[in-house]
C-alpha cells in the first residue's frame, strides 16, 4: 500500500505505474483517493475548529454561570450559548460518522492500488514476457528417455496418489520410502544451509489472523490462495513468509537490531484454482506441500543489497545438489500488486528440456510494513517504515521433480549428491524397487 502523501503528490506517477503494470482499469482509484482524502481532510479540520469552538464557549458558560447569582440575564446568555454548543456536538457526531465512511472507502481503494516498482523491472503484460538474467550450470539433457516425475517416484514405491484421493481428493499424495526420506532430507538440508548463511531458523504458526493476511498480499492473492477456518479469523497460511512477516506486526523495531533475518520451516496450504496441463499434475502444483523460507526485514536503503543475496541463497542451493538453474525476472505485470520487484529461481527439466519455476524472491519496498505498522526506532530518534522481502529457499515438491530428472541415471538408479548423504543415512544411490 502507497503512503497516500506520495498519491497526493504524485498521481501522474502512481497512474502511469498502474498503466505499467497492464491494470488500467484501476486509473480510476487514483482520482477517487485524492477527492476522498481531499474531503477527509476538509472533515478532521472542520471537526477541529468545531471541537475548540467548544472548548472556549465551554469555559464563556462557566463564567457566565459564576455571574449569574449577581446578575441573573446572564444564565439566560448561559443557555443560548449551551445551545450553540449542542448544535455543534450534533455537527461532530455527524461529520464523524462521515469521517468513518469516507476512511472506510479511502482505505478501500488504497488497499488496491499497487506498489511503486522498480526502474529497472523490465515492462511487459504477462509472464511470457519475463526476462532471463542468468544461468548456472550446464543443462544437460541424457541420452536416455526421463519418464514423467510421479513414474520415477512409483518405481521406488515412493508414491501414492490414488490413496491421497480417496482419503483428501485431488491436489492431495502420500510420499513413501525413500521418497519420503529424500523430501525430509531436502527440507533439512535447506534448513541447515541457511542457518549456516546466518539466518535465524524458525517454526511459526500455520494459520493466521484476517488482519495478518491483508497485510501480506493483495485481496486478488488472497482469493486465489487462502484457505479460511470456518466459523474463526483463521486462515491456513500459504507459505511461511506470511506468518514471519506478521510476527512483526504493531512493532517498532530497534534500528541497531536489524536486519532480521529468518528462515522458516511450514507446511502450506493453497487453493490453487483452475485446470492445470500435464506438466502442471503429479506434485507440481498441489494443495498441501511443505517449504522452507527466508524472510528479511531491514533499512530501506538495504532492500536492493538484500534482494540479491536472497535469490542467489536459493541458486548456490541448487547448485550444491548438480541442479542447473537460471534466474527470470519478472515483468511488470506479472509482479503481485505489493512488489517492487521480483526474479523466479527455475531449475532445469531434462524431460521436458526447458526450465521451470522452483522459487521466487521478491522485495516488497514497505508496502507489508504499511499495511501491518511495522516501524524502525531510528538512532536519532526518528521512527520510519522497515522494508520486507522473502524469498524460498526449497519446496521439495517442485524440488523433488527437479531432483530426480536431474539425478536419474540410465539404470532407473538415483544419484544422491555428496551433501544429502548425510540426511539419507549416508546412502550414495537410490535403488528401485520396480522397473
Amino acid at each position: 500500500m502507497l503512503d497516500i502523501k506520495f498519491v497526493r503528490e504524485n498521481p501522474e506517477l502512481v497512474k502511469e505505474n498502474i498503466k505499467k503494470k497492464f491494470q488500467d482499469k484501476k486509473l480510476v482509484l487514483v482520482d477517487e483517493v485524492i477527492e476522498l482524502d481531499k474531503r477527509n481532510r476538509e472533515i478532521k479540520q472542520e471537526v477541529e475548529a468545531l471541537r475548540a469552538n467548544r472548548n472556549k464557549i465551554s469555559k464563556e458558560i462557566g463564567k457566565l454561570m459564576g455571574m449569574a447569582k449577581k446578575d441573573p440575564s446572564k444564565r439566560e446568555e448561559a443557555d443560548r450559548i449551551r445551545e450553540e454548543v449542542a448544535k455543534d456536538g450534533a455537527r461532530i457526531d455527524e461529520l464523524s460518522a462521515e469521517e468513518k465512511t469516507v476512511e472506510e472507502e479511502l482505505l478501500k481503494r488504497m488497499m488496491v492500488i499497487p506498489n511503486i516498482i522498480d526502474p529497472s523491472v523490465p515492462i511487459g503484460e504477462n509472464d511470457t514476457q519475463n526476462v532471463e538474467r542468468e544461468r548456472f550450470g550446464e543443462p544437460v539433457v541424457p541420452d536416455f528417455e526421463i519418464p514423467y516425475h510421479t513414474d520415477i517416484m512409483e518405481t521406488f514405491d515412493g508414491i501414492d496418489l490414488e490413496a491421497a484421493g480417496r482419503v483428501a481428493g485431488n491436489g492431495f499424495y502420500y510420499l513413501m520410502g525413500d521418497i519420503a526420506r529424500l523430501h525430509s532430507a531436502v527440507i533439512a538440508y535447506a534448513r541447515d544451509f541457511m542457518i549456516d548463511r546466518g539466518f535465524t531458523y524458525c517454526v511459526p504458526p500455520f494459520m493466521i489472523r484476517s488482519n495478518v493476511v491483508t497485510g501480506v498480499m493483495s485481496f486478488e492473492e488472497m482469493d486465489a490462495m487462502m484457505y479460511k477456518i470456518e466459523g474463526e479469523d483463521l486462515y491456513l497460511i500459504g507459505t511461511s513468509e506470511h506468518s514471519m512477516i506478521g510476527k512483526f506486526i504493531d512493532q517498532i523495531v530497534p534500528e541497531n537490531e536489524l536486519p532480521k533475518t529468518l528462515t522458516s520451516y511450514s507446511p502450506c496450504f493453497r487453493k490453487e484454482k483452475g485446470a492445470h496441463g500435464i506438466e502442471e499434475r503429479g506434485v507440481y502444483r498441489i494443495h498441501q506441500f511443505e517449504k522452507q523460507e527466508m524472510i528479511v526485514i531491514c533499512k530501506p536503503e538495504d532492500s536492493p543489497m538484500w534482494f540479491d543475496k536472497l535469490w542467489k541463497n536459493t541458486v548456490d542451493l541448487f547448485r550444491t545438489m548438480d541442479i542447473p538453474v537460471r534466474t527470470l525476472e519478472c515483468c511488470s505485470g506479472d509482479l503481485a500488486d505489493l512488489k517492487v520487484k521480483s526474479v523466479d529461481v527455475e531449475a532445469w527439466s531434462p524431460r521436458q528440456k526447458k526450465y521451470f519455476e522452483v522459487g521466487s524472491c521478491s522485495n516488497l519496498g514497505d508496502a507489508q510494513a504499511r499495511r501491518l505498522k511495522i516501524r524502525v526506532n531510528g538512532e536519532d530518534g526518528r521512527k520510519y517504515l522497515a522494508h520486507t522481502l522473502n524469498n524460498t529457499v526449497v519446496a521439495p515438491p517442485r524440488m523433488l521433480i527437479a531432483f530426480l530428472e536431474n539425478n536419474l541415471q540410465a539404470d532407473g538408479t538415483v544419484k544422491i549428491p555428496e551433501v544429502l548423504r548425510p540426511y539419507m543415512g549416508g546412502k550414495e544411490l537410490l535403488v528401485p524397487k520396480k522397473r
